[in-house]
């Protein structure tokens, strides 16, 4: 990290993207034993994609919305999140995270090792969001944007719950031999 600049947690943010659609998961329900649970399911192939920074030393949230995972969609992002203040993100190698739509973004970027969603502090946000949304009928994907952003809203709203979900050990290690005066909560 101390490679690219980064020289503590402001501004060190681990993101990520969620596809979110219409095609409906089915969870699991409480109900009395021998009654047959009956849950209806969407099936549309309609998608948007959530992306989502995360620092989980700060308990702060950015996010915003494509339409796909092309570099040209996710750059005009990693821009406005430079506007408040980025200045850093760690992510994996997907495609739509490097090439020449980047070009004139600022913010300094790592690529973590291929396949390892266990180690973006994001996949567990997307955890806690997919518990919350799935599992109901919306209609439309808006709608169902609305409730994502509105359980997002909550959210960054209560950094401590950030914090919780996405402030690993292992990161706020890393960060206070970048940081020595960093206070370790």
């Amino acid at each position: 990290m101390a490679e690219v600049g980064c020289t503590g947690a402001k501004g060190l943010f681990w993101a990520d993207e969620m596809r979110t659609g219409l095609i409906g998961q089915i969870r699991r329900v409480w109900a009395p034993r021998g009654v047959k649970v009956r849950q209806a399911v969407e099936y549309k192939r309609e998608w948007a994609y959530l992306n989502l920074a995360v620092n989980g030393l700060t308990g702060q949230l950015h996010w915003d919305w494509t339409t796909n995972m092309k570099g040209e969609s996710i750059a005009p992002v990693v821009k406005g999140w430079e506007r408040v203040g980025v200045s850093v993100v760690v992510w994996d190698r997907a495609r739509g995270h490097r090439g020449p739509a980047y070009g004139d973004v600022h913010v300094q970027r790592i690529e973590q090792p291929p396949y390892a969603p266990e180690l973006n502090p994001a996949e567990r946000v997307f955890e806690y969001l997919r518990d919350r949304i799935e599992g109901r009928v919306y209609g439309t994907l808006l709608a169902k944007q609305e409730a994502i952003e509105t359980e997002l809203a909550m959210l960054a709203a209560d950094p401590e719950r950030i914090r919780s979900l996405a402030g690993w050990d292992w990161i706020r290690e890393s960060v206070s031999e970048l940081e020595p005066n960093m206070v370790l909560q």
